[in-house]
C-alpha cells in the first residue's frame, strides 16, 4: 500500500496517518482543574481505602464510642433533656470520626511532603489547586460513607429521622460541610509544617476540647455560666444543633446560620495558606 502524500488527503484512518492527538488543559483553566482533580480525588480515596487499619478504625471505633457514650451517658442527658440521648450521640460522634479522619489524612499529607512527591506534582502540568481540591473532596468522600454507617448503627442505640427524607439528606450535609471545614484546616496546618512535626498531639488535643466541651457531650445549660457562650458558640455545638433539629425537629435557622459562618469563616482562611504551603513544599524540596 502507498502512504498517502500531502496533508489535504490524509486520512485519520490510514495506517501511515497518526490520529491528532487532544491538545492539554491549560493548567489555570477551570476545566483544567476540574479534570486534574478528578483522578487525583481517586487516588486519595484508593489511599484511604487500601489502609486497612485506618479503614477500620475510622468505622469501628466511632460506632462502639457512640454505644460506650450511650450506655455510659445516656440516663444522664436523657434525664436533663428529656430526650432520647441518642439525638445527641450520633452527631457528636459523626462530627468526632470526621475530625479524626481529616487529621490522619493531614498526618499522610505532611510525610508525602518529605517524599518529595508535592515537589514532582507542582512540576507537572497540573492546576496548582488540583492536589488540595482532591484531599478535601476525598474527606468529604469518606465523611458520607462514615456518616452512613453511623447512622446505620445509631439506629441500633434509638436514633430516628421523624422529619422526612430531605432533612435527613440536610444532616449528611451538614456532617459534610464541618468536616470540609475542618479538612481544609488540617491540611493548612499540615502541609505549612515542617515534615515529621508533631501534628497528632496538638490537633488531637484540640478535637478532644471541641468533643468534649459542646451540646452533643452534655447539655449547655450543665457547663458553668462563664463556659456557656463558648460551648454554645464553637463549631461542634451548632452542628450537633442542626443534625438534632434536621432528625427529630426543633429550632433550626440559628444552627444552620452558624455552620454556615463557621464553614465559609474556616475555609477562607484556609485555602490561601494551604496553597501559599504547597508552594513553599515544592521549592524547598
Amino acid at each position: 500500500m502507498t502512504p498517502t502524500t500531502g496533508t489535504g488527503s490524509a486520512r485519520a484512518d490510514h495506517p501511515y496517518v497518526q490520529a491528532p492527538t487532544t491538545a492539554p488543559l491549560p493548567e489555570s483553566s477551570v476545566r483544567g482543574w476540574w479534570a486534574h482533580s478528578r483522578p487525583l480525588t481517586g487516588r486519595q480515596v484508593l489511599v484511604f481505602v487500601r489502609d486497612y487499619p485506618t479503614l477500620l478504625q475510622s468505622l469501628i471505633f466511632p460506632a462502639l464510642s457512640m454505644v460506650m457514650f450511650k450506655v455510659v451517658l445516656g440516663d444522664a442527658i436523657g434525664s436533663a433533656t428529656g430526650q432520647n440521648s441518642a439525638y445527641r450521640t450520633v452527631p457528636l460522634v459523626v462530627l468526632v470520626a470526621a475530625m479524626f479522619g481529616s487529621i490522619a489524612s493531614a498526618t499522610r499529607l505532611n510525610r508525602e511532603r518529605s517524599t518529595g512527591l508535592l515537589a514532582r506534582l507542582f512540576v507537572l502540568p497540573i492546576n496548582r489547586a488540583a492536589d488540595l481540591t482532591s484531599r478535601v473532596a476525598s474527606e468529604m468522600i469518606r465523611i458520607f460513607g462514615t456518616t452512613i454507617v453511623l447512622l446505620l448503627a445509631g439506629h441500633l442505640i434509638g436514633f430516628r429521622f421523624t422529619q422526612g427524607v430531605g432533612p435527613a439528606i440536610g444532616l449528611l450535609l451538614v456532617a459534610m460541610a464541618y468536616g470540609a471545614a475542618f479538612a481544609c484546616m488540617t491540611l493548612a496546618l499540615a502541609v505549612n509544617a515542617k515534615p515529621g512535626a508533631p501534628l497528632v498531639p496538638y490537633l488531637g488535643l484540640f478535637s478532644s476540647l471541641l468533643m468534649f466541651f459542646n451540646s452533643g457531650f452534655s447539655p449547655i445549660e450543665a457547663y458553668p455560666t462563664w463556659l456557656q457562650p463558648i460551648v454554645a458558640n464553637q463549631p461542634m455545638t451548632p452542628a450537633i444543633d442542626a443534625m438534632r433539629a434536621l432528625a427529630v425537629g426543633g429550632p433550626l435557622t440559628e444552627s444552620i446560620t452558624k455552620v454556615a459562618i463557621w464553614t465559609v469563616l474556616i475555609i477562607s482562611l484556609s485555602i490561601y495558606p494551604a496553597l501559599r504551603g504547597y508552594r513553599k513544599a515544592a521549592r524547598d524540596r
